[in-house]
């Protein structure tokens, strides 16, 4: 008893990540991530897309359906590999190390500072614009709000894990609120008989099949981040119960929400006048919410900031694990002696956004991002089947059943298809841009065939950072 009680307080002491993400956290991270600035945006492009209402909301569903497939194929890789890092992981496990690094290049060279550039800027956007309508808001003033919410991310993810917990449920539960707050009244003007804008639902004139795979684009953008509770396995309370729940649970909530949210804005604006509008949930409460319609613009923004904190909870432990595994700098795969954070990790994104907001040139870079970002999703779902037919007998808590894989793998592989023939400009710069890791994987990974000044340059400098940032390597080993 005595032992026991010594490890076990030894354990509690020791430098590594916690179990503190329970099922109602796990719920929030996932639903607080995927519900950002997309159900505001997306709208407009899937309607533009297909040209009818009804062919618009079978979109919509369809697209939950799809993105629920997918969130169910990464269930499975999360309780089959219990480490963090999600695609990162997974592709190592799968299909070996090369493909595991150029996600990781790709990651943090540029999709993790432009995704969260885009996503920082529209919190930045929706605060700002109130207090000049209706004039046009400085840029520089977004900006620098812009900054301020990534700085506040930063620093909640940086002083505590389970603060940034917290953060996010709370967020969460605002950013529901504002999407009950759109569903209430669409439905109650629907139950008055208000149904002329579902007139003659699926007639179209605009309507040509080669457009359909860019409305899907559209919702897809809209449901992303069913994925960020597998970058944080390690740090989930019984992953083998809590990530497939929480993964079914935000998903259904969120493709009911999501459809819901569409019937409210046709029910109080027809398909011309949601073309129209730069922002869909602004011109929607001067319609149906008149008396609280100042309030939805900082429900947007608070969307927004919980999106933006998911992906800085997320994001940084795929840096962490691919420095434990060898393929990036030691120095990240260290925890904060006190505040069990992996500060590094966290504080590397910082500089790389910072930058990219001040620019404010990011908009051909999300492109760049979605490309890779479906790429590599497509060849971690089809590592999942590979594995599964080389080790039969591997143990899997929950396995999704067969046609859900190849039919999401199939999917996602068509959109990577379709996307280098319609827009072979942007993706095939995103392609030499991943490719460009494969060069640095040969030379500091694979070979490590940097000089001996450089590398000693290096260690002397991650020696100082590390004794700057009071950060240690994780010794107690949680996977």
């Amino acid at each position: 008893m005595v032992m026991n009680a010594e490890k076990k307080t030894t354990e509690e002491e020791a430098v590594h990540l916690r179990r503190s993400i329970g099922l109602l956290p796990g719920i929030s991270f996932i639903t607080g991530t995927v519900v950002g600035s997309g159900i505001f945006v997306a709208p407009k492009g899937v309607l533009m897309n297909t040209g009818s209402v009804g062919l618009s909301l079978l979109v919509w569903a369809l697209c939950g359906v799809l993105s629920t497939f997918g969130a169910l194929c990464y269930a499975e890789l999360g309780t089959t590999f219990k480490k963090s890092g999600g695609h990162y992981t997974y592709l190592l496990e799968t299909l070996g190390p090369l493909p595991a690094f150029l996600r990781l290049w790709a990651e943090f060279i540029f999709i993790r500072p432009a995704v969260a550039s885009y996503v920082s800027l529209a919190f930045g956007r929706y605060v700002v614009e109130p207090f000049f309508t209706p004039c046009v808001a400085p840029p520089a003033v977004i900006k620098l709000v812009s900054i301020l919410g990534v700085s506040f991310v930063v620093a909640v993810n940086s002083w505590s894990v389970s603060l940034a917990s917290r953060t996010q449920v709370t967020l969460t539960v605002v950013k529901m609120s504002a999407l009950v707050l759109i569903i209430v009244p669409g439905i109650l003007a629907l139950n008055r008989g208000q149904t002329e804008n579902f007139q003659n639902a699926f007639d179209s004139e605009s309507f040509t099949l080669t457009k359909l795979p860019l409305a899907f684009y559209s919702g897809l953008y809209a449901y992303g981040g069913w994925f960020y509770l597998n970058f944080v396995t390690e740090e989930v309370i019984n992953p083998n119960r809590n990530i497939p729940l929480a993964i079914i649970f935000s998903m259904v909530t969120v493709t009911v929400c999501y459809v819901l949210v569409n019937v409210a804005y046709y029910t109080m604006m027809t398909p011309g006048e949601l073309l129209m509008s730069d922002a869909v949930a602004v011109t929607f409460a001067s319609r149906a919410l008149q008396s609280v319609a100042s309030v939805v613009p900082i429900l947007v923004a608070v969307s927004c900031l919980g999106a933006l904190n998911g992906g800085f909870f997320g994001a940084p432990r795929m840096l962490f694990v691919g420095a434990r595994e060898g393929q990036w700098p030691a120095l990240f795969s260290m925890i904060h002696i006190r505040r069990q954070t992996p500060l590094p990790a966290v504080l590397f994104l910082y500089p790389l956004v910072v930058v990219m907001v001040a620019r404010g040139e990011i908009f051909q870079l999300i492109n760049f991002a979605s490309f890779s970002r479906w790429l590599f999703i497509a060849m971690a779902t089809l590592g999942m089947l590979i594995h599964r037919y080389r080790f039969p007998e591997f143990p899997r808590p929950f396995k999704v059943p067969l046609g859900i894989a190849v039919t999401f793998t199939v999917v996602c592989f068509f959109i990577v298809g379709l996307s280098l023939y319609s827009d072979p400009w942007n993706t095939g710069g995103s392609c030499a841009l991943t490719l460009t890791g494969v060069p640095v994987y040969y030379i500091t990974v694979k070979h490590q065939h940097l000089p001996a000044w450089c590398r000693k340059a290096f260690n002397y400098c991650s020696q100082q950072l590390q004794i700057l940032l009071e950060v240690a390597q994780q010794e107690v080993q949680t996977y």
